[in-house]
């Protein structure tokens, strides 16, 4: 082989491979952006029920194109607490299945449509100012590059049949043997652990046994590794996570090993059905009219790689129950408490927007319900007549807490929303990262009252009993006001701005009135100077409190 033939394949090998993964990426975007809403309740309706958790599995992976993705985000669900293990078990035995159909996509005899599925749906995604058109337009896109890089690659493989060296070469790893499959099994599971995408493996590998290059037993072989493989991505990802999260990383790996430990002794046996069954004369050209012609050899590969995956998952779903019982023992719960993050937002969810985006959200409602344990504190110190430094230390440290919650949210929201995010996606991140600002600022705000009080204490001064009965009187009518808008954020009821500004005009009316009673008092000789500004301070606190929470309300309602 010369230099120049060995560049030639090498370029068509690695820019095949390339444009096939980048084709995966955008069709699971485009999947995600057109089917988010639909992605967010299939996420929802996970159950305890093992077959309801396994048909979300299935069909979310069928969606956004990518088993890697979905146990991924799977981790990163049950890293949050929004899964339980049981539940994760489910569905990733569901993705097990949901990822065939890419092989299926691969065995359609179609790769030379590739550039012009490409090239067509480019101009609408180029040119449609319809969002949706524009998304579908990339889905199809990212299928065309599929297509097409697998067209480069199955050109690039084509000389290494008639190549002595490399039938010499691959002679080693020959499936002939039982020796011979497990050193496929495990260049298979080699090869896929460092492109992580068992898709892409797959793919290479019918086109590779397509094309006569490899015997088809030994491609039945490298399946079954590349299905171990795939685990490489959850186990990266459950690094750092929680104890849980790990049982579910380790629950796929033993699933998939499991699996390929019983398919390796029957594999001859599947060998000589299937190439009977679909009459592949060993996998080999055959001359058809004095033509050579390519048995279905990828056809053989996709039905293989789909009925080991469902047969796999029908002899696991039953031990869901059990798995789930038994993973905790084997890796029980750390000794100390596992808090590796003041927020449940994960890197994971990157990959899925569309869940990414409805995490944020539930992290938005975290920061107000932070906010109301806030007020609560703040007024059993007000009114009781002992001091209470455990619930002022909480208030500080919960204010502290949401400042880095914040932070976080914001650090999130700004890696999520910098991808190819729907429009939608990106309305609602915006609308998040202000209302993310507005609870940290109202936590400034309700640490500020309680300095104020404090300072009273220190100087051994007290508020009058009337402006005590008003401040109170506020403080209740400001945190019944909270309350409201931090429903509306939970129910994404955004038609709580008019009831908001109502109802923060009685507020802002209350606080004017407070005012003009005090400064009566003070004109009276009945408050010292400092107690004055403090009872000033307060009341333009609580005022501060309602145009944030205000804020809030028109957020939810989408206005600026």
């Amino acid at each position: 082989m010369t230099c120049r033939m060995a560049f030639e394949m090498l370029s068509y090998l690695i820019g095949g491979l390339s444009v096939f993964l980048l084709g995966m990426k955008n069709m699971s975007e485009g999947m995600q952006a057109v089917a988010g809403e639909r992605l967010r309740k299939l996420i929802a309706s996970v159950t305890d029920n093992r077959l309801v958790a396994c048909g979300v599995g299935t069909s979310v992976t069928c969606l956004i194109q990518s088993s890697s993705v979905t146990t991924v985000m799977v981790v990163g669900l049950v890293n949050a607490g929004f899964m339980t293990l049981r539940q994760s078990i489910g569905v990733i035995l569901g993705a097990a299945i949901g990822t065939t159909i890419t092989a299926w996509i691969v065995a359609l005899n179609i790769l030379e449509l590739g550039l012009p599925v490409l090239g067509i749906s480019g101009f609408f995604f180029l040119f449609s100012k319809n969002e949706r058109v524009r998304y579908a337009s990339m889905m199809c896109m990212g299928l065309g590059m599929v297509f097409f890089g697998l067209l480069l690659m199955k050109n690039g493989v084509q000389p290494l049949r008639t190549l002595p060296e490399f039938q010499t070469w691959f002679t080693k790893f020959s499936a002939d043997s039982y020796w011979g499959i497990i050193k496929c099994v495990l260049v298979g599971a080699s090869l896929t652990a460092i492109v992580q995408s068992s898709s892409a493996t797959v793919g290479i590998t019918m086109v590779l046994a397509g094309e006569g290059v490899i015997p088809f037993g030994t491609a039945l072989a490298l399946v079954v590794g590349e299905n171990i493989g795939t685990t490489i991505t959850a186990y990266l990802a459950s690094l750092g996570a929680s104890t849980n999260a790990k049982r579910a990383a380790y629950a796929h790996i033993l699933v998939k090993v499991v699996g390929g430990l019983w398919a390796i002794p029957l594999l001859p046996f599947l060998v000589a059905w299937l190439i009977d069954w679909f009459g592949l004369n060993g996998g080999a050209p055959a001359m058809v009219n004095g033509n050579e012609a390519l048995p279905p050899v990828k056809q053989a590969i996709a039905c293989f790689h789909t009925g080991f995956n469902i047969i796999n998952v029908a002899l696991f779903l039953p031990f869901v129950p059990f798995l789930a019982r038994v993973l905790p023992r084997i890796w029980p719960d750390k000794a100390a408490r596992e808090v590796p993050h003041l927020t449940y937002l994960d890197v994971r969810m990157l990959d899925t927007p569309a869940i990414g985006i409805h995490e944020s959200h539930n992290e938005i409602v975290r920061m107000a319900e932070g906010t109301q344990k806030m007020m609560g504190y703040l007024k059993d110190i007000m009114t009781s007549p002992d001091v209470d430094e455990q619930k002022e230390k909480k208030v500080f440290h919960r204010e502290e807490v949401l400042d880095t919650v914040q932070k976080e949210v914001v650090e999130f929201l700004s890696n999520l929303l910098a991808g190819s995010v729907s429009h939608d996606v990106m309305n609602r991140g915006r609308i998040q990262l202000r209302m993310a600002d507005e609870y940290e600022s109202i936590s400034d705000y309700i640490v500020n009252i309680l300095k104020l009080h404090l300072r009273l204490r220190k100087a051994n001064l007290r508020l009058s009993t009337q402006g005590r009965t008003e401040i109170l009187a506020l403080h209740d009518r400001v945190a019944e006001y909270m309350v409201m808008v931090d429903n509306a954020v939970r129910d994404d009821f955004g038609e709580i701005v008019t009831k908001a500004r109502t109802h923060g005009d009685m507020i802002t009316h209350f606080v004017k009135e407070y005012r003009d009673q005090h400064l009566t008092r003070l004109a009276n000789d009945e408050s010292s100077p400092l107690v004055s500004l403090v009872f000033t301070d307060m009341l333009n606190s609580y005022r501060r409190i309602r145009d944030h929470a205000l804020n809030i309300a028109e957020a939810v309602a989408g206005e600026k």
